[in-house]
């Protein structure tokens, strides 16, 4: 198998590292061929505070995903998340100098260009700058003004911003641990391409990625995504609650909340009882199921409601911006038990879990289909869409030489008139393009960086 056929997604996780190889299969879907999987080490709330450890966490889950695959790892796409990462809406315009000359994607290269040189906050660096809305001479509501008439192109942006020190430190891992880093994009952007249909992101819906260190918020609406935030609790704080709660060790109180944890305490009888062993002999605990719920069940509140402030600051009570798709909840929090109808309770709003079985074949592995994989099988689609679009373009750059030396009078006539497939794929491509000259900007800083 040639290793360009394959994509490799890589989540750099509080809890758990992993690395996860696929594939297009003939019917276009996504073959999982391999999943790697370490204890992460070194990483607290998605930030990397010790890189060794990181490294050789990264390095284990390589090795696991390669040996199943039977495929050799050299590129990755990962994932960026954090309690650093925070978002903002933010209006420009350009006034084009030629009016009588059709909008193209240059016009809109040079508007996202502008925001990126917004200042921001000392050692934050934008990360996406997603474009929404366009006005063309006061014209509103335009989502695609490629091939229109205009002298002003106006637009609303989603803007992501972050810390540039941590993303720095992510790719001085991925490099150290021997692999190329191909790609980088936010985490909840990722796990909603993995979970959420189409219909969903036009009908306005909220995702929630519960993970072990953050909880991370995407909202879409019209098929666009309108409002991101991470939340600094996930998962581990639980664990943490039921520990202190208990009186038990920390890998006690992980194994007691998958294994019996509910975000429901009214669904356990007082006489319902889970004995603990002691340690090193000492006298086992005894622990009734009714008080682990209510531990579980504060701590899952607190967090339902910090989710459901971000849903009410995006402003889904109004009309315009409903979210008739509701709530989607998926990582690894999304398997504890009864949490749906506690999210459904707290927030009014239909909620099902996210399972990232969107865009997978039949025969992948069934483990890849847990919604704890979600974000990392995000990371795959989103590496195979860069691979795909590398290739169509690849072939494109060649033809168009010997035109630009030769007659720049039909230069001129295709601008003026363009194609209509390659709108629709220059429309396809916009809001990635700035993503990856940043990423360029980015890579250029790791190969400087000793």
């Amino acid at each position: 198998m040639e290793n360009k056929d394959i994509a490799v997604g890589l989540d750099i996780g509080t809890t758990k590292i992993v690395v996860m190889i696929g594939r297009y299969n003939e019917y276009g879907k996504v073959e999982i061929l391999g999943i790697g999987r370490s204890k992460s080490l070194g990483v607290h709330r998605g930030v990397v505070n010790n890189i060794t450890q990181t490294i050789q966490s990264i390095q284990q889950a390589v090795q696991q995903a390669e040996a199943e695959a039977g495929v050799k790892v050299q590129d990755v796409v990962v994932g960026i998340a954090g309690q650093h990462i925070r978002s903002l809406q933010h209006s420009d315009y350009i006034t084009r100098d030629n009016a009588d000359k059709v909008i193209d994607d240059e016009d809109i290269d040079t508007l996202c260009n502008q925001v990126h040189k917004l200042v921001m906050l000392p050692g934050e660096e934008i990360i996406h700058v997603l474009p929404q809305e366009f006005k063309v001479d006061g014209q509103a509501e335009i989502s695609e003004p490629i091939g229109m008439y205009g002298g002003r192109l106006e637009a609303n942006f989603h803007v992501v911003v972050g810390q540039i020190s941590s993303i720095r430190n992510i790719g001085r891992c991925v490099k150290n641990a021997g692999l190329e880093l191909s790609g980088i994009t936010l985490e909840p952007l990722a796990s909603a391409n993995a979970v959420l249909s189409q219909e969903e992101k036009e009908a306005g819906v909220a995702l929630v990625d519960i993970g072990g260190g953050t909880t991370d918020l995407a909202i879409f609406k019209d098929g666009l995504i309108r409002h991101t935030a991470v939340i600094p609790f996930g998962g581990n704080v639980i664990t943490e609650d039921i520990k202190e709660g208990c009186s038990i060790i920390e890998k006690q109180a992980e194994l007691l909340k998958v294994k019996f944890g509910s975000a429901w305490p009214g669904e356990n009888k007082d006489n319902e009882i889970v004995s603990i062993p002691g340690l090193r002999g000492r006298e086992p605990k005894e622990i009734t199921l009714k008080n682990l719920s209510k531990i579980i069940h504060y701590r899952v509140v607190e967090i339902i409601e910090q989710v459901f402030v971000e849903i009410k600051n995006y402003g889904y009570e109004e009309q315009k911006k409903k979210l008739i798709a509701g709530i989607v909840i998926t990582g690894g929090g999304a398997n504890l038990k009864h949490l749906k109808q506690l999210v459904e309770y707290i927030t009014g709003m239909d909620t099902r879990i996210g399972y990232p079985n969107e865009h997978l074949a039949g025969d992948s592995a069934s483990e890849a289909t847990s919604p704890i994989y979600a974000t990392a099988v995000g990371l795959v689609l989103n590496s195979l869409e860069r691979k795909k679009r590398q290739q169509l373009h690849a072939p494109v750059v060649t033809e168009k030489q010997p035109l630009e030396a030769d007659t720049e009078a039909e230069n001129t006539q295709i601008e003026e008139e363009p194609n209509q497939d390659k709108v629709v794929e220059e429309q396809k491509m916009k809001s990635k393009n700035f993503m990856e000259k940043f990423f360029d900007k980015f890579k250029d800083f790791l190969d400087n960086a000793e």
